[in-house]
């Protein structure tokens, strides 16, 4: 295992965002965003963070690399320009405030590690999660006033390579804003000093800050304020995260791949399933049979194997779905915000043990999923808040899902190539599986992160890899 405790700072700035020119933007980027009800939901909950690990070769100059990174951040802060600001609720606001004032900057730390690179930066093995910690920065937090965001970017001398680490606030930016951000920022850096108009950002990468798109018919503002004013008492705005339960100190990460293969073959085994289970049809519905679907479904059905839990208790999931492309009109792609809407679904533990667990849960996460269409966006709604933060701070394990695999997260080049690994470190709190594409590249592949105790881990990994071979 790597050593702990191996990571020497070497300085922490704050880059404030370039001043603009309009060589750089056609647009100038707002200065202040009010909040969406999708934005409120996420006000109190822990930070995301993302650990991102870059191989470079034994002679490449480090100190060049840094001034790139920073450079490269400031003009993506030009362009973001939010971003540089802070979260503040004033008692004289009805709801929480996001600007940016003159002088506000990012922080950045910039450290060194002697730990070992390629064990951190391997996909095939397992991590202490602990390992983790000291690679990724704490968001500057207060109860007046929450950061947006903050990088670190540590040097490993000793491993040819590099990580950036990144904590977000969960209500300035969703999972797709965030891969924008960093896919921006990367590009930006990639292409520093080639030309002129380097810094300009491709369509899908520039950002769409109207948030007059996002209506609240239902009134729902005002209810998730008061839900969060009361989660500690009454009338209380503090910014502060809500504490979750501590993670156990000998948590190990594990990324798991599901080839395209795999899961076609799960897609077919499970439609197989669905139209023997359901009388008078011939053939069952496979329009939601989604790689979603199956992948968080046998994840999830695994998970509960290798526990062992001796308790009949119902289990639940939740996951968030992207509702740019369900508004009518849509939204665009590239909204900058939150745009999700959150499902929780809650299913008998023997069901899902059971021999048909896998066709089980499949049918319980695609029935949530299609529900978003027929019921609406916001059904359920005024439940989100409650239901979000109960189940974070309870000691029974709620399995979510963070990211997804039509992110993209591995195209993230800032110059020196795709990454060699991208972990979202979060996970680790929120007790949540992470999803993305495979860094391979290999079309319809999809990567699993876990955070399991020790002795789940193995017996997990065992499971999990059976079950695709026996498909």
């Amino acid at each position: 295992m790597a050593e702990l405790n191996s990571v020497r700072v070497v300085e922490v700035c704050n880059v404030a965002p370039q001043p603009s020119s309009p060589a750089c933007s056609a647009t100038p980027s707002p200065e202040a965003l009010p909040l969406t009800l999708f934005d409120l939901l996420w006000l109190r909950f822990a930070p995301v963070q993302r650990l991102f690990f870059y191989e470079i070769s034994n002679s490449f100059d480090t100190t060049i690399l840094v001034s790139k990174l920073k450079a490269s951040l400031a003009v993506a802060l030009q362009q973001f320009l939010p971003l540089a600001g802070n979260l503040t609720w004033p008692q004289d606001s009805p709801k929480p405030i996001f600007s940016y004032v003159q002088g506000d900057a990012v922080s950045l730390t910039i450290a060194e590690s002697d730990a070992d690179f390629h064990h951190l930066s391997s996909r095939s093995n397992f991590v202490e999660a602990k390992e983790y910690h000291s690679l990724v920065p704490q968001l500057p937090t207060s109860h007046e006033k929450a950061a947006a965001v903050a990088f670190q970017v540590t040097i490993f001398p000793n491993g040819n390579g590099f990580s950036i680490g990144t904590s977000m606030h969960h209500a300035i930016l969703d999972g797709k804003s965030s891969t924008i951000f960093m896919k921006s920022w990367a590009h930006i850096c990639k292409h520093l000093g080639d030309d002129p108009s380097g810094s300009a950002l491709p369509d899908q990468l520039k950002p769409f800050f109207d948030r007059r798109v996002v209506q609240d018919p239902a009134g729902l503002e005002p209810i998730f304020l008061n839900q969060l004013q009361n989660l500690d008492g009454p009338n209380n705005r503090s910014l502060m995260v809500t504490q979750f339960k501590s993670p156990p100190p000998d948590a190990v990460r594990g990324i798991f791949v599901i080839t395209r293969p795999e899961i076609e073959a799960m897609k077919q085994w499970v439609s197989t399933k669905m139209a023997e289970m359901i009388k008078n049809e011939k053939q069952s519905d496979r329009s939601h049979l989604s790689t979603f679907s199956v992948t968080c479904a046998y994840t999830w059905v695994c998970l509960l194997k290798a526990e062992e839990r001796q308790t009949d208790k119902p289990v639940m999931m939740g996951f968030s779905v992207d509702c740019r492309s369900r508004f009518d009109p849509p939204i665009p792609a590239n909204y900058f915000g939150n745009c999700i809407a959150g499902r929780v679904i809650v299913a008998e533990r023997k069901g899902l043990l059971g021999e048909d667990g896998l066709t089980v849960a499949v049918n319980e996460i695609s029935e949530s999923i299609k529900s978003v269409d027929s019921d609406g966006i916001l059904k359920g709604a005024e439940t989100w808040v409650p239901i979000l933060y109960s189940a974070l701070s309870s000691e029974e394990r709620s399995m979510g899902v963070a990211g997804s695999p039509r992110f993209g997260i591995y195209d993230t080049d800032f110059g020196w190539g795709r990454p060699s690994k991208v972990e979202v470190v979060s996970i680790e709190e929120t007790g949540a599986m992470s999803l993305a594409e495979s860094r391979d590249g290999i079309a319809g592949d999809v990567e699993v992160g876990l955070v399991l105790e020790k002795h789940h881990m193995q017996p997990f990994a065992s499971l999990f890899a059976k079950g695709l071979q026996d498909l």
